[in-house]
């Protein structure tokens, strides 16, 4: 059974589909056993609690260096035995110490196909901005390794979705989360859990 750890920074919606998944019986190779926050009072760590899985919170602004962060966020880690490491709408980046102890045991979503709209700086709306400001008619989401290049690791799983005619950022964000985001991140969790990849 894997032990697996959920970064977050906001309202959790990643997270949801990940316990909602697990509740239903699609990792019985996994299990979340504890979920990280990068700062106190998001709605992700309500949602934790509601599903009884342990928080902590470790934030970025606490610490004088990155190095420091990341020693404190894998102290956590570890304090914790957790094998598998998930970030889910995670804002802080995730230093080379953090990234060497756990290679090929960290996992982002991100909210487009890559390599289009993807890298430092694009996360959030502004990748479903520059979507629609280039006019592309599909987007989506990848599930991908993390390594030491942003949004650069090996691609685990992607999925289309459509852009449709008067799309705003917002409309875009929660179809590509419906469509894509929250049956892609559960369904990676359980490949890795399963030993598929």
């Amino acid at each position: 059974m894997m032990k697996i750890a959920v970064l977050v920074s906001g309202g959790g919606t990643n997270l949801q589909a990940i316990l909602e998944s697990e509740r239903r019986g699609e990792n019985p190779n996994g299990k979340v056993c504890l979920v990280v926050a990068s700062k106190p009072g998001v709605y992700a760590l309500t949602r934790a609690e509601q599903f009884g899985v342990p928080t902590a919170v470790v934030r970025r602004k606490d610490y004088a260096t990155g190095e420091e962060f990341d020693a404190a966020l894998l102290a956590v880690l570890r304090q914790n035995g957790i094998d598998l490491v998930v970030l889910a709408g995670f804002l802080s980046v995730l230093g080379p110490s953090v990234i060497a102890a756990y290679p090929n045991r960290i996992l982002n979503v991100h909210p487009s196909l890559i390599p289009s709209f993807c890298g430092p700086g694009y996360y959030g709306l502004r990748v479903h901005e520059e979507a629609l400001r280039r006019g592309v008619k599909v987007t989506g989401a990848t599930v991908h390794f993390v390594n030491e290049v942003c949004d650069g690791g090996p691609i685990l799983l992607q999925k289309a979705v459509e852009v449709l005619p008067g799309d705003t950022p917002e409309i875009l964000q929660k179809r590509v989360m419906e469509q894509a985001e929250w049956k892609l991140l559960p369904k990676a969790i359980a490949m890795v859990c399963n030993g598929e990849v």
